[in-house]
């Protein structure tokens, strides 16, 4: 293995350090090496608005990155933002090679960074580990690509492919194991999601639970005929973040006593004009959330995929049975294993993880 991607996997590794709290930022690692292969700068962008993974590294580093080379995961930025460029921070630390995992999508960055350090004498290398780079980022290459969050379908399913009982039968599929990781996950992204058929049946918390969260978790409840009740527990939990009921134009027109009942009991009622799932996630991204879990029931899912905005499948297989009666899933044909890329499979206890990607266009570096 050569020493580029050698520094580099170092590079992505302190770049998950910022995993949960750089949103709506991506990722970013960073590490300046000097002549000798000796590591003398470290840094990871931590959260959003606070100092780039470059600065970082290179503060660490002080005189030391004169001649240096510099690996970092993403293109170093060349405008204004929250903070200040980092190109020219690079330039001036007198870094003599810069190695960059992918150019940054963002149209306001796109290759300008690349440009101003080779336009000052800098050797640029780009790609390398370029591909791990995308995955490690795909939420914020969605946003940017998609104009839309990433979105991720969640589901615990029977060996019969089942996702529960009847209405009214509340009842947990998943082991403590695969539990502690979906309350992990709740910690890290934007947001997570049901449909109203969720909240009659199951009248869930959606928090975090045993697993440390720094920001608010927005719940969001996609809801056509406003069916929700101001009364659901989910209204008790607004210090852990907000909750939108998202409906229709329409529906808020003809039942408008209920979506003011909603609004008076916390929940903010978002009607874009079409109500449909697309439209919906852009109005949620322009809100600046660029990651969702869709959490069920089978009803938003299926919408989903129709939809075309899945990005991600997570599949919790269980050892139970749930037929006869169990609700089903997806129904025949709607998807294969075959239709997950880069698939992975991962045992929780008793249960499976299998996870797959259905868009895989977002995590391939240009």
């Amino acid at each position: 293995m050569n020493d580029d991607s050698h520094f580099m996997r170092i590079a992505l590794a302190l770049a998950e350090r910022g995993r949960g709290t750089t949103s709506p930022n991506p990722m970013v690692g960073a590490l300046v090496v000097d002549d000798e292969g000796v590591i003398v700068g470290r840094g990871a962008h931590r959260i959003a608005g606070g100092p780039h993974a470059e600065v970082v590294a290179l503060e660490d580093s002080g005189s030391r990155a004169q001649g240096a080379t510099l690996y970092c995961t993403l293109e170093p930025c060349s405008h204004t933002g929250r903070t200040g460029p980092c190109a020219p921070l690079v330039a001036r630390a007198g870094i003599r090679r810069a190695v960059i995992a992918m150019a940054d999508p963002n149209p306001l960055v796109h290759g300008a960074g690349l440009t101003y350090l080779r336009d000052r004498g800098i050797q640029v290398t780009v790609g390398v580990r370029g591909e791990e780079a995308a995955r490690q980022n795909a939420v914020f290459l969605a946003a940017i690509q998609r104009d839309r969050p990433y979105v991720i379908v969640k589901v615990a399913l029977s060996l019969d492919v089942c996702v529960g009982r009847p209405e009214g039968e509340r009842m947990l599929l998943t082991g403590a194991a695969a539990n502690r990781r979906v309350h992990r996950q709740r910690a890290e992204v934007d947001a997570i999601a049901i449909g109203s058929g969720t909240v009659l049946a199951d009248d869930p918390l959606l928090t975090p639970r045993g697993a440390y969260r720094g920001r608010p978790l927005t719940r969001v409840i996609f809801d056509r005929r406003l069916r929700t009740p101001p009364g659901a527990r989910l209204f008790s939990t607004l210090d852990a973040g907000p909750v939108i009921v998202v409906t229709t134009e329409v529906a808020v027109r003809q039942a408008q006593a209920r979506a003011e009942a909603l609004t008076r009991a916390g929940a903010t009622v978002l009607a874009p004009a079409t109500g449909e799932l697309a439209e919906a996630l852009r109005v949620l991204k322009g809100d600046g959330m660029t990651s969702i879990v869709l959490e069920g029931g089978p009803g938003l899912h299926r919408a989903a995929f129709e939809a075309d905005i899945v990005d991600a499948v997570e599949i919790y297989l269980t050892p139970r049975r749930l037929a006869p009666g169990g609700v089903p899933w997806l129904g025949e044909g709607r998807l294969s294993w075959d239709a997950l890329h880069d698939r992975r499979a991962l045992w929780l206890g008793g249960d499976v993880l299998v996870e797959g990607l259905v868009h895989t266009d977002v995590h391939r570096h240009h």
